[in-house]
Protein backbone atom coordinates (compact mmCIF):
# COMPACT_ATOMS: atom_id res chain seq x y z
CA UNK A 1 0.00 0.00 0.00
CA UNK A 2 1.23 3.30 -1.03
CA UNK A 3 1.99 5.83 1.59
CA UNK A 4 -0.43 9.45 2.13
CA UNK A 5 1.78 12.21 1.70
CA UNK A 6 1.08 15.39 4.76
CA UNK A 7 2.90 18.73 4.54
CA UNK A 8 2.68 20.74 7.83
CA UNK A 9 2.99 24.23 7.68
CA UNK A 10 3.68 25.96 10.99
CA UNK A 11 3.13 29.84 11.49
CA UNK A 12 5.91 30.33 14.61
CA UNK A 13 4.73 33.26 15.77
CA UNK A 14 0.74 32.52 15.85
CA UNK A 15 -1.53 32.59 18.20
CA UNK A 16 -0.38 32.51 21.96
CA UNK A 17 1.47 29.25 22.33
CA UNK A 18 4.91 28.55 22.10
CA UNK A 19 5.16 25.64 19.17
CA UNK A 20 8.68 25.23 19.53
CA UNK A 21 8.05 20.94 20.73
CA UNK A 22 5.92 21.00 17.92
CA UNK A 23 8.39 19.37 15.12
CA UNK A 24 9.46 16.94 18.40
CA UNK A 25 5.60 15.90 18.84
CA UNK A 26 4.97 15.23 15.12
CA UNK A 27 8.21 12.96 14.43
CA UNK A 28 7.53 10.73 17.63
CA UNK A 29 3.57 10.54 17.03
CA UNK A 30 2.99 10.28 13.38
CA UNK A 31 2.07 7.04 11.91
CA UNK A 32 5.33 6.55 10.11
CA UNK A 33 4.11 3.37 7.97
CA UNK A 34 1.04 4.99 6.97
CA UNK A 35 2.20 8.34 6.17
CA UNK A 36 5.63 10.12 4.17
CA UNK A 37 5.85 13.75 5.78
CA UNK A 38 7.20 17.00 5.54
CA UNK A 39 7.13 20.70 8.28
CA UNK A 40 7.61 23.92 6.61
CA UNK A 41 7.73 26.96 8.86
CA UNK A 42 6.00 30.12 7.33
CA UNK A 43 8.40 33.39 6.91
CA UNK A 44 6.12 35.86 6.04
CA UNK A 45 2.25 37.18 5.49
CA UNK A 46 0.39 34.40 3.17
CA UNK A 47 3.60 32.20 2.80
CA UNK A 48 1.23 29.33 4.30
CA UNK A 49 -1.10 30.05 1.01
CA UNK A 50 2.04 29.86 -1.28
CA UNK A 51 2.71 26.67 0.70
CA UNK A 52 -0.23 25.27 0.28
CA UNK A 53 -1.00 26.14 -3.11
CA UNK A 54 1.98 24.21 -4.78
CA UNK A 55 1.36 21.10 -1.80
CA UNK A 56 -1.73 21.20 -4.02
CA UNK A 57 -0.51 21.35 -7.66
CA UNK A 58 2.29 18.30 -6.14
CA UNK A 59 -1.10 16.31 -5.11
CA UNK A 60 -0.08 16.11 -1.91
CA UNK A 61 -3.00 14.75 0.30
CA UNK A 62 -3.17 16.27 3.50
CA UNK A 63 -1.64 20.01 3.95
CA UNK A 64 -1.93 20.29 8.19
CA UNK A 65 -2.17 23.88 9.40
CA UNK A 66 -0.34 24.57 12.38
CA UNK A 67 -1.32 27.69 14.17
CA UNK A 68 -4.58 30.08 14.37
CA UNK A 69 -7.32 30.80 12.41
CA UNK A 70 -5.59 32.90 10.48
CA UNK A 71 -2.98 30.46 9.37
CA UNK A 72 -5.71 27.75 8.87
CA UNK A 73 -7.43 30.59 6.73
CA UNK A 74 -4.11 30.67 4.28
CA UNK A 75 -3.98 27.11 3.91
CA UNK A 76 -7.57 26.48 3.69
CA UNK A 77 -8.36 29.19 0.63
CA UNK A 78 -5.54 27.48 -1.24
CA UNK A 79 -6.77 23.92 -0.75
CA UNK A 80 -10.64 24.68 -2.35
CA UNK A 81 -11.61 22.70 -5.06
CA UNK A 82 -8.84 20.25 -5.00
CA UNK A 83 -8.25 16.39 -4.02
CA UNK A 84 -5.96 17.55 -1.26
CA UNK A 85 -7.32 17.66 2.52
CA UNK A 86 -6.67 20.38 5.09
CA UNK A 87 -5.94 19.05 8.61
CA UNK A 88 -5.25 21.54 11.78
CA UNK A 89 -3.27 20.86 14.66
CA UNK A 90 -4.68 24.30 16.53
CA UNK A 91 -2.69 26.82 18.14
CA UNK A 92 -4.24 30.01 17.63
CA UNK A 93 -6.21 32.53 20.37
CA UNK A 94 -9.38 31.28 19.27
CA UNK A 95 -9.31 28.50 16.81
CA UNK A 96 -12.91 29.00 15.87
CA UNK A 97 -13.02 26.14 13.09
CA UNK A 98 -11.20 23.30 14.87
CA UNK A 99 -13.81 24.22 17.92
CA UNK A 100 -16.44 23.76 15.64
CA UNK A 101 -15.17 20.42 14.11
CA UNK A 102 -14.45 19.38 18.06
CA UNK A 103 -10.63 18.68 17.30
CA UNK A 104 -8.53 18.64 20.31
CA UNK A 105 -6.73 21.38 21.55
CA UNK A 106 -3.49 19.10 22.74
CA UNK A 107 -1.11 18.83 19.79
CA UNK A 108 -0.44 15.02 20.35
CA UNK A 109 -4.53 13.92 20.87
CA UNK A 110 -4.72 16.56 17.38
CA UNK A 111 -2.24 14.78 15.66
CA UNK A 112 -3.75 11.32 16.37
CA UNK A 113 -6.80 12.66 13.94
CA UNK A 114 -4.46 13.10 11.53
CA UNK A 115 -3.33 9.45 11.64
CA UNK A 116 -7.09 8.45 11.75
CA UNK A 117 -7.30 10.73 8.73
CA UNK A 118 -11.05 10.27 8.09
CA UNK A 119 -11.61 13.01 5.43
CA UNK A 120 -15.11 14.86 4.97
CA UNK A 121 -16.53 17.06 2.11
CA UNK A 122 -17.52 20.69 3.66
CA UNK A 123 -18.71 23.74 2.32
CA UNK A 124 -17.12 27.19 2.92
CA UNK A 125 -17.93 31.15 2.11
CA UNK A 126 -16.70 33.97 0.21
CA UNK A 127 -17.26 37.43 0.91
CA UNK A 128 -16.32 39.80 -1.48
CA UNK A 129 -13.80 37.66 -3.15
CA UNK A 130 -12.53 36.67 0.19
CA UNK A 131 -13.11 33.06 1.46
CA UNK A 132 -13.94 32.09 4.47
CA UNK A 133 -14.18 28.76 6.65
CA UNK A 134 -16.16 29.55 9.81
CA UNK A 135 -17.90 33.09 9.94
CA UNK A 136 -17.67 36.68 8.07
CA UNK A 137 -19.41 39.29 8.78
CA UNK A 138 -20.09 43.17 9.26
CA UNK A 139 -20.71 46.06 12.21
CA UNK A 140 -19.27 45.30 15.32
CA UNK A 141 -17.73 42.32 15.20
CA UNK A 142 -15.55 43.50 11.79
CA UNK A 143 -14.73 46.65 14.16
CA UNK A 144 -13.37 44.53 17.11
CA UNK A 145 -11.53 42.37 14.76
CA UNK A 146 -10.20 45.47 13.33
CA UNK A 147 -8.86 46.49 16.90
CA UNK A 148 -7.64 43.66 17.81
CA UNK A 149 -5.63 43.43 14.96
CA UNK A 150 -4.60 46.60 15.42
CA UNK A 151 -3.72 46.17 19.00
CA UNK A 152 -0.95 43.14 18.60
CA UNK A 153 -2.18 41.38 21.11
CA UNK A 154 -3.51 37.72 21.60
CA UNK A 155 -5.73 35.54 23.59
CA UNK A 156 -9.72 35.79 24.52
CA UNK A 157 -8.64 38.41 27.46
CA UNK A 158 -7.42 40.96 24.90
CA UNK A 159 -10.33 40.39 23.17
CA UNK A 160 -12.91 41.26 25.68
CA UNK A 161 -10.74 44.12 26.81
CA UNK A 162 -11.55 45.85 23.07
CA UNK A 163 -15.55 44.40 23.44
CA UNK A 164 -15.92 46.42 26.42
CA UNK A 165 -13.92 49.60 25.79
CA UNK A 166 -15.20 49.86 22.22
CA UNK A 167 -19.10 48.24 22.53
CA UNK A 168 -20.54 51.33 24.30
CA UNK A 169 -19.49 53.67 22.06
CA UNK A 170 -20.18 51.56 18.40
CA UNK A 171 -23.08 53.36 16.70
CA UNK A 172 -25.74 50.60 15.09
CA UNK A 173 -25.67 50.96 11.31
CA UNK A 174 -28.86 50.24 8.44
CA UNK A 175 -28.21 47.80 5.97
CA UNK A 176 -30.56 46.38 2.97
CA UNK A 177 -30.43 42.81 2.44
CA UNK A 178 -31.85 40.80 0.00
CA UNK A 179 -31.68 37.45 -0.75
CA UNK A 180 -33.26 34.26 -1.93
CA UNK A 181 -36.78 35.30 -0.52
CA UNK A 182 -36.47 38.83 -1.02
CA UNK A 183 -35.34 42.32 0.65
CA UNK A 184 -35.33 43.39 3.83
CA UNK A 185 -34.10 46.77 5.99
CA UNK A 186 -32.85 46.48 9.27
CA UNK A 187 -30.90 48.38 11.85
CA UNK A 188 -28.24 46.54 13.22
CA UNK A 189 -25.48 46.27 15.84
CA UNK A 190 -24.05 43.43 13.47
CA UNK A 191 -24.67 41.36 10.43
CA UNK A 192 -22.61 37.66 10.79
CA UNK A 193 -22.66 35.21 8.30
CA UNK A 194 -21.54 31.88 9.51
CA UNK A 195 -20.76 28.70 7.76
CA UNK A 196 -19.62 27.10 11.31
CA UNK A 197 -20.94 28.24 14.90
CA UNK A 198 -18.29 30.08 16.58
CA UNK A 199 -16.20 32.93 16.33
CA UNK A 200 -13.58 31.25 18.63
CA UNK A 201 -12.90 30.99 22.14
CA UNK A 202 -16.37 28.60 22.81
CA UNK A 203 -18.61 32.11 21.74
CA UNK A 204 -21.16 30.80 19.82
CA UNK A 205 -22.42 33.36 17.08
CA UNK A 206 -24.67 30.71 15.38
CA UNK A 207 -25.04 27.71 17.59
CA UNK A 208 -27.18 25.75 14.86
CA UNK A 209 -24.65 26.37 12.05
CA UNK A 210 -23.64 23.13 10.15
CA UNK A 211 -20.86 22.92 7.99
CA UNK A 212 -22.79 20.27 5.27
CA UNK A 213 -26.07 21.19 5.15
CA UNK A 214 -25.29 23.73 2.06
CA UNK A 215 -26.15 26.75 3.54
CA UNK A 216 -24.84 30.35 5.76
CA UNK A 217 -26.42 31.08 8.87
CA UNK A 218 -27.20 34.53 8.87
CA UNK A 219 -27.37 36.16 12.64
CA UNK A 220 -28.60 40.06 12.74
CA UNK A 221 -28.16 41.76 16.01
CA UNK A 222 -30.28 44.23 16.54
CA UNK A 223 -29.16 47.41 18.77
CA UNK A 224 -29.43 46.70 22.55
CA UNK A 225 -28.02 48.85 25.55
CA UNK A 226 -25.63 48.17 28.16
CA UNK A 227 -28.43 46.36 30.40
CA UNK A 228 -29.01 43.70 27.23
CA UNK A 229 -25.29 43.05 26.99
CA UNK A 230 -24.59 40.26 29.99
CA UNK A 231 -27.80 38.55 28.36
CA UNK A 232 -26.29 38.74 25.04
CA UNK A 233 -22.86 37.56 26.37
CA UNK A 234 -24.43 34.63 28.46
CA UNK A 235 -26.18 33.22 25.41
CA UNK A 236 -23.30 33.32 23.10
CA UNK A 237 -21.09 31.43 25.50
CA UNK A 238 -24.20 28.64 26.05
CA UNK A 239 -25.37 28.12 22.88
CA UNK A 240 -28.23 29.83 22.92
CA UNK A 241 -28.05 33.24 21.18
CA UNK A 242 -30.57 31.87 18.99
CA UNK A 243 -33.47 32.51 21.45
CA UNK A 244 -32.02 36.11 22.31
CA UNK A 245 -35.22 38.70 21.17
CA UNK A 246 -32.31 41.02 19.61
CA UNK A 247 -31.22 38.19 17.25
CA UNK A 248 -32.81 37.55 14.11
CA UNK A 249 -31.96 34.45 12.12
CA UNK A 250 -32.53 32.85 8.38
CA UNK A 251 -30.38 30.85 6.32
CA UNK A 252 -29.58 31.45 2.35
CA UNK A 253 -26.66 30.32 -0.16
CA UNK A 254 -26.37 33.76 -1.09
CA UNK A 255 -27.33 37.71 -0.15
CA UNK A 256 -26.69 41.28 -0.72
CA UNK A 257 -25.97 43.69 1.41
CA UNK A 258 -25.90 47.49 0.97
CA UNK A 259 -24.51 50.19 3.91
CA UNK A 260 -24.99 53.58 3.84
CA UNK A 261 -20.90 53.79 4.27
CA UNK A 262 -17.95 52.13 3.26
CA UNK A 263 -16.26 50.35 6.20
CA UNK A 264 -14.65 47.07 7.40
CA UNK A 265 -15.93 43.85 7.21
CA UNK A 266 -14.32 40.40 8.39
CA UNK A 267 -13.63 37.10 7.03
CA UNK A 268 -12.59 34.69 9.65
CA UNK A 269 -11.63 37.37 11.76
CA UNK A 270 -9.27 39.12 9.10
CA UNK A 271 -10.85 42.80 9.21
CA UNK A 272 -10.53 44.34 5.65
CA UNK A 273 -11.79 47.37 3.97
CA UNK A 274 -14.72 47.48 1.19
CA UNK A 275 -17.37 49.59 -0.26
CA UNK A 276 -21.02 49.98 0.32
CA UNK A 277 -21.69 46.43 -1.29
CA UNK A 278 -20.97 43.28 0.21
CA UNK A 279 -21.73 39.78 -1.57
CA UNK A 280 -21.72 36.63 0.36
CA UNK A 281 -22.10 33.39 -0.91
CA UNK A 282 -21.44 30.04 0.21
CA UNK A 283 -19.86 26.87 -1.94
CA UNK A 284 -21.26 23.55 -0.92
CA UNK A 285 -18.86 20.54 -0.09
CA UNK A 286 -16.18 22.76 -1.71
CA UNK A 287 -13.57 21.73 0.51
CA UNK A 288 -11.72 18.54 2.31
CA UNK A 289 -10.97 18.54 5.60
CA UNK A 290 -9.91 16.07 8.20
CA UNK A 291 -12.01 15.60 10.80
CA UNK A 292 -12.20 13.62 14.49
CA UNK A 293 -13.86 10.72 13.75
CA UNK A 294 -14.35 10.60 17.84
CA UNK A 295 -15.64 14.00 18.01
CA UNK A 296 -19.62 13.06 19.59
CA UNK A 297 -17.67 10.32 22.14
CA UNK A 298 -15.44 13.32 23.67
CA UNK A 299 -17.62 16.49 23.75
CA UNK A 300 -14.89 18.93 25.33
CA UNK A 301 -15.19 20.50 28.46
CA UNK A 302 -15.85 23.92 29.04
CA UNK A 303 -11.97 25.19 30.22
CA UNK A 304 -11.30 27.53 33.48
CA UNK A 305 -11.58 30.69 31.16
CA UNK A 306 -14.95 29.54 29.93
CA UNK A 307 -15.88 28.46 33.69
CA UNK A 308 -14.93 31.82 34.89
CA UNK A 309 -16.53 33.84 32.25
CA UNK A 310 -19.85 32.37 32.99
CA UNK A 311 -19.65 32.96 36.48
CA UNK A 312 -19.05 36.68 35.72
CA UNK A 313 -21.70 37.05 33.49
CA UNK A 314 -24.64 35.24 35.62
CA UNK A 315 -23.26 38.31 38.06
CA UNK A 316 -23.95 40.39 35.56
CA UNK A 317 -27.22 39.10 34.57
CA UNK A 318 -28.31 39.20 38.08
CA UNK A 319 -27.26 43.11 38.28
CA UNK A 320 -29.11 43.88 35.60
CA UNK A 321 -32.46 42.87 36.96
CA UNK A 322 -31.29 44.58 40.05
CA UNK A 323 -31.22 47.34 37.89
CA UNK A 324 -34.30 46.77 36.55
CA UNK A 325 -36.01 46.25 39.35
CA UNK A 326 -34.79 49.38 41.04
CA UNK A 327 -35.77 51.08 37.67
CA UNK A 328 -39.34 49.88 37.85
CA UNK A 329 -39.92 51.24 41.45
CA UNK A 330 -38.31 54.41 40.41
CA UNK A 331 -41.01 54.75 37.84
CA UNK A 332 -43.57 53.61 40.07
CA UNK A 333 -42.34 55.82 43.01
CA UNK A 334 -42.48 59.12 39.96
CA UNK A 335 -45.92 58.34 38.92
CA UNK A 336 -47.00 58.63 42.57
CA UNK A 337 -45.42 61.65 43.00
CA UNK A 338 -46.78 62.87 40.22
CA UNK A 339 -50.41 61.77 40.90
CA UNK A 340 -50.01 63.97 44.18
CA UNK A 341 -48.72 67.11 42.53
CA UNK A 342 -51.85 67.42 40.33
CA UNK A 343 -54.14 66.78 43.29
Amino acid sequence: MMKRRILFIMNPISGTSNKKGIPDLIHSGIDSERFDYEIRLTEYAGHAAAIAAEARDNHIDVVVAIGGDGTVNEVARSLVHSETALGIIPCGSGNGLARHLLLPLNVKKAIAVINKCEIHKLDYGVINGHKFFCTCGMGFDAFVSQKFAESGKRGPICYLENILREGLKYKPETYVVEDETGTKRYKAFLISCANASQYGNNAYIAPQASMSDGLLDVVVMEPFDVLDAPQVSIDMMNKTLDKNSKIKTFRCKQLHIHRNQEGVIHYDGDPVMTGKDIDIHLEEKGINIVVNADANKNQRKPNLFQNAAAQLFNELSAMREDIQKQNRHIQALSKVIQRKLNL
